[in-house]
């Protein structure tokens, strides 16, 4: 976990949030199953050197995060319902402005005009999350504002069916911090995939645990919170499980 850093954590220092704060108002998040060719490395290299950096040509995105489990990921979750039994991968992006999704959607188009997307994973979800609450564990120092620019070792994710506050999930140990929000409308054009309707998030929930210990070690310290928190809300978990970050060459490290 994070070194015993010093001074007083930002979300207790006036001073530093009078500077500025998260401008970010909903979460993009993508969820897919592994490639039914096994090319997932392959793919995760493409996403990572070449598509995704080419988001930020848009003004709104301000951060993406592209998690993967593994044998050991799944083997540890505390929850993995439906459809969602299927998520191996998850990629996120960060809007200020969800009018920006045109935009988002016309680059898609335009890189694949360009022959710049060889590879596709088969998707099981992908939904707009309107930001609703943030927590930082005072010992991060670092605000709830900057979390998903903080260097994560990982991240817990749990979607639900129905709300309440994850901000408490910050006393696990190994978590720094937690983002949730719940699900949004979307607009035809994007709620479908190879022409096909996919699922709606209107309704559910989803909380991204930034994690600076191992995932799956810090899964087993997580399992107990978590079913306190279906005991005594009215919320139904749909998934909750470990994901290691991707980043830069070790596109295969984390895979089977």
């Amino acid at each position: 976990m994070t070194t015993l850093l010093e001074g007083t954590p930002s979300d207790e220092a006036s001073a530093v949030l009078a500077i500025g704060r998260c401008v970010v108002k909903a979460m993009f998040v993508s969820m897919c199953a592994r490639h039914p060719e096994g090319k997932d490395a392959d793919y995760l290299r493409w996403h990572t050197f070449d598509h995704r950096p080419e988001q930020f040509r848009l003004d709104s995105v301000r951060g993406a995060i592209r998690l993967v489990s593994t044998p050991a990921c799944r083997s540890s979750r505390a929850a993995s319902a439906g459809r969602f039994d299927a998520v191996d991968h998850v990629m996120t992006y960060f809007f200020a402005d969800t009018a920006a999704m045109q935009a988002f959607n016309d680059l898609a188009v335009a890189l694949g005009g360009a022959g710049r997307i060889p590879y596709l994973l088969p998707l099981v979800e992908r939904g707009l999350y309107g930001l609703d609450g943030m927590a930082a564990a005072p010992r991060v120092k670092v605000g709830a504002d900057v979390l998903p620019w903080w260097p994560l070792r990982g991240a817990y994710l749990v979607v639900e069916e129905g709300s309440a506050p994850a901000g408490d999930l910050v006393n696990v140990a190994g978590v720094a911090g937690v983002w949730w929000g719940s699900g949004m409308a979307l607009d035809p054009a994007f709620a479908t995939a190879d022409g096909k309707p996919i699922s709606s998030v209107a309704g559910l929930q989803i909380s991204f645990c930034f994690l600076d210990d191992d995932p799956v070690e810090t899964a087993q310290r997580i399992a107990t919170n978590l079913d306190e928190r279906w005991k005594r809300t009215n919320v139904v978990p749909l998934l909750a499980g470990p994901f290691y970050t991707v980043t830069g060459e070790d596109c295969g490290h984390h895979l089977p």
